[in-house]
């Protein structure tokens, strides 16, 4: 296949009555949600978001959200999808590194000043009688009937190397970076990740979070569709909802990520989850595994610059394996098209051996800026080190990792101990700076009081370079909208309700 296009039109044919869409209530089929794509198409070519177009996706997952997405890949328009989050001044700035031609929103009305040369689009109305809101280019344009065969599809002539999209950093360090991705991107990722996780037309995929991110969009709906599985998604996550919903829609793999596994953990029971038909979960994690009956688990390296994902290793159900940093930090075997090395200063390094495997840059209004050096190695800015296997491990992003005398603290590791602690509902690591021993540990939580004498415990069976210096209580954890990834060097700034100088308390 040369393109996105092309894969929705085959996965048509060969399974139009696959489910497509928001779990729960009716989920339409994926002949249904293409039917209203391709019915969009010549509306979105007619106010300037179609073939070869830049074009911002922006809004909540829905049915809506996933036709609109699906009409810009037939209409073979480029997609940014974007946080709908983000205040509009942020997003202003943001778009102004893209200057799209289109600004297409599902659920939040994006302001003419976000933009102010494109044409804003109503998500919503795509597949009903009206196409654009506001007053800029193409407002009050009405729908076509539409092709009414999908090798129609505009988007079919795009070629395997032409700009299919962007997704941003998550802009902790800064103003989040659009990073361009091709068709050949995402087709060999989608593969990867098909044949990784042995997809096939007996699974259901449910994929929870937000589709501005790579998991869900990459893994979960295009290597589903690669799959020729059932792919679903969620308007919102609820641990409350969640097993109930899973066995609802028969689900039998989820694509997670490291927040929504440890509120599942914390928030419900191996009671709430029975009956399930889960055989696989990607982002493993031992113990829920073992809670929730869950055969098989996925741990994984990579990002939206390193073709998405660049590692994966697979757990079975009961293992436990001796790391530090833990199971879920465990990259494993490099991508079959993917090399890979660990410098001298612990960080990691990517290159792909052929075109298109790894994101093409960075987009700017002057242009692209390829981050790659003479040899096409990219360094990623996040720490890792190769285990005796000959695998990789990671350990953190640099610019987010604590150095307690001369070693690396397992953020993830540390934060999972203390995170079983009776009192705590939430809690994140990060550091402050010593004159004598680099950083020390700062554990920041939210709760009732600060549990001193059970942090104490946890902390005595842990090695000294691992022992958190102080316990902050404060009111919220800042967290990325969202993966619910937390956001380290907001803690700096955050007002403190309790403070415990755990040092002070040890002697």
């Amino acid at each position: 296949m040369r393109n996105l296009a092309e894969l929705v039109c085959d996965r048509v044919r060969r399974r139009p009555g696959a489910r497509f869409g928001i779990a729960g209530g009716t989920t339409p089929t994926l002949e249904q949600a293409a039917g209203r794509a391709m019915g969009a198409t010549g509306a979105l070519e007619s106010a300037g978001a179609g073939l070869g177009r830049r074009v911002a996706l922006i809004g909540t997952t829905s049915d809506s959200y996933l036709t609109a997405w699906m009409a810009l890949v037939l209409a073979g328009a480029e997609v940014a999808m974007v946080n709908p989050d983000y205040p509009d001044e942020l997003l202003a700035e943001m778009l102004a590194q893209l200057a799209p031609e289109a600004v297409v929103w599902v659920g939040r009305e994006v302001s003419t000043a976000v933009a102010p040369g494109a044409a804003h689009i109503d998500a919503g109305r795509l597949d009903r009688s009206l196409l654009g809101l506001g007053d800029g280019p193409g407002s009050e344009i009405q729908l076509t009937d539409g092709f009414e065969d999908l090798a129609g599809a505009p988007g079919l002539a795009r070629d395997r190397f032409d700009v299919a999209g962007w997704m941003h950093t998550s802009g902790t360090t800064g103003l989040p970076k659009f990073c361009e991705q091709t068709h050949e991107y995402f087709l060999r990722l989608g593969r990867f990740i098909a044949d990784s996780m042995c997809f096939s037309e007996a699974d259901t995929v449910l994929a929870p979070l937000p589709m501005f991110h790579i998991n869900p969009l990459g893994y979960g709906v295009i290597g589903g569709l690669t799959g020729g599985v059932d792919v679903l998604g969620l308007e919102r996550f609820s641990a409350s909802g969640f097993w109930p919903l899973v066995r609802e829609t028969g689900a039998t793999v989820l694509i997670l990520h490291a927040p929504p596994v440890e509120i599942l953990k914390r928030a419900t029971t191996a009671a709430d989850a029975a009956g399930h038909r889960v055989s696989r979960v990607f982002f493993a994690d031992a113990d829920f595994l073992e809670t929730f009956g869950v055969p098989l688990g996925f741990s994984a390296y990579g990002s939206t610059e390193a073709g998405g994902l660049c590692h994966i290793w697979n757990w079975r159900r009961g293992e436990r394996p001796d790391l530090a940093e833990g199971m879920s930090r465990y990259g494993g075997r490099p991508r079959h098209e993917v090399q890979w090395r660990v410098d001298a200063g612990g960080e990691i390094h990517v290159r792909a051996d052929r075109d298109g495997v790894l994101f093409s840059g960075y987009r700017r209004p002057d242009g692209l800026v390829r981050p790659f050096d003479d040899q096409g190695w990219f360094a990623t800015g996040d720490l890792g080190r190769v285990d005796d296997n000959g695998n990789l491990v990671f350990i953190e992003r640099a610019s987010e990792s604590i150095r307690v005398k001369g070693e690396f603290v397992p953020i993830g590791y540390v934060e999972q101990r203390f995170g079983t602690v009776d009192g705590i509902r939430d809690v994140a690591v990060w550091r402050r700076s010593n004159e004598l021993v680099d950083d020390e540990i700062v554990l920041y939580l939210t709760g009732d009081a600060i549990p001193t004498e059970a942090i104490m415990a946890v902390s005595d069976g842990l090695p000294r370079f691992m022992q958190p210096s102080a316990a902050a209580r404060v009111v919220e954890i800042p967290r990325d909208s969202g993966v619910g990834k937390v956001r380290r060097r907001l803690l700096n700034d955050v007002a403190v309700v309790e403070w415990i100088d755990l040092e002070a308390a040890r002697s």
